[in-house]
C-alpha cells in the first residue's frame, strides 16, 4: 500500500464533516482506530510491534541478524488539537512507512533497525500536558502527576490507561527502549509558511531548535449569583479579571517580543443567567528565548491579580508543562541537511515529541512545506508532490543512517 492509499485510509477518521477540522483525543473512539491503523500497516510488513508502558507504540524493521540496539527511530503522533488538520502528526507516521517500503523495494538491507512510532497525547488535548507520552518515556514528567491528571470529562490519566489495558501504575521512563534508540528523526508538516518565504522553493526543510514554550494555567474564583438581581458593586465576577488577563497577554508578548494565546476557557457554572463562580484559563507563551517567555507569563500573572482585586476574586496561577530552547543535535542535523544536499534549515514555534527526546537520544526533523502557513486548524495543507517529496527525503536520511 502506497503513501496516497494509507493517507485515503486516515483522512476520514475524527473528521468533522461540517467543519473538516479532527476530534482524535487520546484513547477515545477516532483515535484508537487511528491505533489499529497503525497496527495494520506494521503487520502488513511484518515489522515488530512494541507498546511501552505509557502508550507509546513502535514498528521495527530489523536487520538480518536480528539486532535490536542502536535504531533509527522515526514516526510522530496520530492524536490531535480539537478541530485540528489532517497532517499534524499523521504525515511523519504515513511518511515514515512509506519511506520503509521504498526501502524495500530497493533491496536495502539495513545494518541497524529502522522504527516507526506512535507516541501518546502529543497534543495533550485531552490531559492538558503535551508530549504526555515521550515525557513520561523520557522521564520529563513525574508519573504520579500524570496518573493524577484529569480529562475535561473528570476521568484520571490512570483510569484511562487501566481502561485501554494497560497498567498505570508502570508508566515512567523505560531506559531499555531509551538506550535502543540510537536517533530519531521526526518528519512533520510545517507550521507556518517560512519554507515558501525562503524563495529557493524547496518542499522540505530541516528543523534547527524548537523554541522555549508551556502552557500556565489561571484559576479565577469569585462568587455564582443571579445575573438579574445582583446590583454591580456587590457582584464578585471572576470574568472580568478573565477578560483583563486576556488583554494583558496579548500586551505582555508584545512587549517581550514573544507569544502567547489565550484558546481555552471554562466557566463555571456556565449559565447565561449566572454570574460565574469561578473562570479557568489556560495560557499557551512561547519566544525567542526562556527570558522572554518567563517576563510574559510573570507580566500576565500580576495584571490579572491587579485587576481581580476591585473584584474581590482570588487568582491562582500553576505551570503545566514547560519545554526549555531545544537545539537539534548538530551532527545529526548537519548529516540530514548533507544526504539532502542542503535545504533550507529552520527554527519552529511548535513543540514536538522530538523536542522532548533530545534530552535522551540525537534528534532531529523534517519540514514539510505547508501553502496556508495555517496549522491546528482545518486550513493545515500540504501538496501531494510535497508529500511525496518528503517521503523521497525520509528515504534517503533513513538508508543513510541505517547503514551505520
Amino acid at each position: 500500500m502506497g503513501f496516497e492509499e494509507m493517507w485515503a485510509a486516515l483522512l476520514p477518521v475524527g473528521r468533522d464533516e461540517a467543519t473538516g477540522g479532527y476530534h482524535r483525543f487520546a484513547w477515545t473512539p477516532h483515535e484508537l482506530a487511528c491505533r489499529a491503523w497503525f497496527l495494520d500497516e506494521a503487520r502488513r510488513r511484518d515489522l515488530v510491534v512494541e507498546h511501552d508502558a505509557n502508550g507509546n507504540m513502535f514498528a521495527w524493521w530489523l536487520p538480518a541478524d536480528g539486532s535490536r540496539g542502536d535504531g533509527v527511530l522515526t514516526g510522530s503522533h496520530l492524536d490531535s488539537v480539537p478541530g485540528g488538520g489532517a497532517f499534524d502528526g499523521p504525515l511523519g507516521i504515513v511518511s515514515a512507512f512509506a519511506a520503509i517500503d521504498r526501502l524495500r523495494e530497493r533491496g536495502a538491507a539495513p545494518a541497524r533497525p529502522i522504527g516507526v512510532a506512535a507516541f501518546a497525547e502529543e497534543e495533550g488535548a485531552r490531559f492538558g500536558v503535551a508530549c504526555l507520552g515521550s515525557r513520561l518515556l523520557t522521564g520529563a514528567i513525574d508519573p504520579a502527576r500524570a496518573r493524577a491528571l484529569t480529562d475535561g470529562d473528570g476521568h484520571t490519566f490512570a483510569e484511562v490507561l487501566h481502561n485501554a489495558g494497560l497498567d498505570p501504575d508502570a508508566i515512567g521512563p523505560d531506559e531499555d527502549l531509551l538506550g535502543r534508540i540510537g536517533c530519531f528523526v521526526e518528519l512533520h508538516v510545517e507550521q507556518g509558511r517560512a519554507l515558501w518565504s525562503d524563495g529557493r522553493g524547496a518542499p522540505v526543510g530541516v528543523a534547527s531548535a524548537i523554541v522555549p514554550h508551556g502552557r500556565w494555567r489561571f484559576d479565577f474564583r469569585g462568587e455564582g449569583d443571579h445575573a438579574g438581581t445582583t446590583a454591580l458593586p456587590d457582584r464578585r465576577d471572576p470574568m472580568l479579571p478573565f477578560a483583563g488577563m486576556v488583554l494583558a497577554a496579548r500586551e505582555a508578548a508584545e512587549r517581550n517580543g514573544a507569544v502567547a494565546t489565550v484558546g481555552k476557557v471554562r466557566v463555571v457554572p456556565g449559565g447565561v443567567n449566572a454570574i460565574a463562580s469561578s473562570v479557568t484559563a489556560w495560557l499557551d507563551a512561547r519566544g525567542p528565548e526562556d527570558e522572554a517567555v518567563r517576563r510574559t507569563v510573570a507580566e500576565v500573572d500580576e495584571a490579572a491579580r491587579v485587576a481581580a482585586r476591585p473584584h474581590r476574586v482570588s487568582v491562582d496561577l500553576a505551570e503545566e508543562s514547560y519545554t526549555e530552547i531545544v537545539d537539534f543535535n548538530l551532527a545529526l542535523r548537519d548529516r540530514i541537511a548533507a544526504t539532502l544536499g542542503g535545504p533550507p534549515v529552520l527554527p519552529t514555534g511548535a513543540g514536538h515529541d522530538a523536542g522532548v527526546l533530545s534530552a535522551r537520544v540525537p534528534t532531529a526533523m523534517l519540514f514539510v512545506r505547508n501553502p496556508t502557513g495555517v496549522s491546528h486548524a482545518p486550513a493545515e495543507s500540504a501538496e501531494p508532490a510535497d508529500c511525496l517529496a518528503g517521503v523521497d527525503a525520509l528515504t534517503a536520511v533513513l538508508d543513510d543512517l541505517a547503514r551505520g
